[in-house]
């Protein structure tokens, strides 16, 4: 088949382009860089010609509300629009476990929107919600940070590997309609457990505080704010594994 992958150079896009070519697709990995803009509609029309499957799995450059709502409203135009020109028989989209969990931090509630875009466009689609990516977690640690001190809370969060969220996406361009299924990390943590883990693998001298109002990114969790509902595909790669293999690539 042919597959157009929007956001084929990013984290998560650059994965799905990879599996699919090794799978034997005719796979064109869509960004500005290659002449195809979302938001403006440039280069969707020819990027599309004779594709039978979209996979969507660009992101926002702003997570600021108003400015991440107005890039999906834009980019789900243009696309839908560009797909029923050309036939495409398939539109598959990423976004996060637990959208509509998360909306007092404003960036979630544009990705709930644009899910709502995806729902009502009339193409026959699959949304993959995945937990937050082990590539994030440095990020999450960050975020909490206050001079040494990372103050976290204890909620559960079931994390996975970019390449499980990758092969997830694979499948689901693969495979027929399914609206939305969820995905999720082979195991499930304590966010200050996570935390703890990652700094000291990366030999973090930050102290670790377990604060059950700590925010993330400005919500207040509890164990079901970040976890997928049972019956979520599982990734396979844990987070020890990860890891382990993170160090070694860091090392060479």
């Amino acid at each position: 088949m042919k597959i157009v992958v929007i956001g084929g150079s990013g984290l998560i896009g650059s994965r799905v382009v990879t599996q699919l070519r090794q799978r034997g697709h005719d796979v064109l990995a869509a960004s500005p860089s290659t002449g195809v803009n979302t938001v403006t509609g440039e280069g969707l029309k020819e990027a599309f010609a004779g594709a039978d499957v979209v996979v969507d799995v660009a992101n926002s450059p702003s997570f600021e509300a108003a400015a991440a709502l107005a890039f999906f409203e834009a980019a789900g135009r243009n696309i839908f629009a560009a797909e029923k020109a050309a036939g495409v028989k398939l539109h598959v989209a990423l976004s996060v476990v637990g959208t509509e969990r998360l909306l007092e931090f404003g960036y979630f509630g544009a990705k709930l929107a644009q899910e709502r875009l995806i729902e009502n466009s009339g193409q026959p689609y699959t949304i993959v919600r995945a937990t937050q990516f082990f590539e994030f977690v440095g990020g999450i640690a960050q975020e909490a940070t206050q001079g040494q001190t990372v103050r976290v809370s204890s909620a559960r969060i079931q994390p996975m590997a970019a390449d499980d969220v990758a092969a997830a996406v694979v499948d689901a361009a693969l495979a027929p309609a399914k609206g939305m299924v969820e995905v999720a990390g082979p195991e499930s943590f304590q966010l200050d457990q996570l935390i703890r883990t990652y700094l000291t693998a990366r030999n973090d001298r930050r102290d670790v505080i377990t604060d059950p109002d700590a925010r993330y990114f400005g919500i207040k969790l509890d164990d079901r704010s970040l976890t997928p509902d049972a019956g979520a595909r599982l990734g396979a790669i844990t987070f020890d594994a990860w890891l382990r293999r993170d160090q070694t690539t860091a090392a060479a």
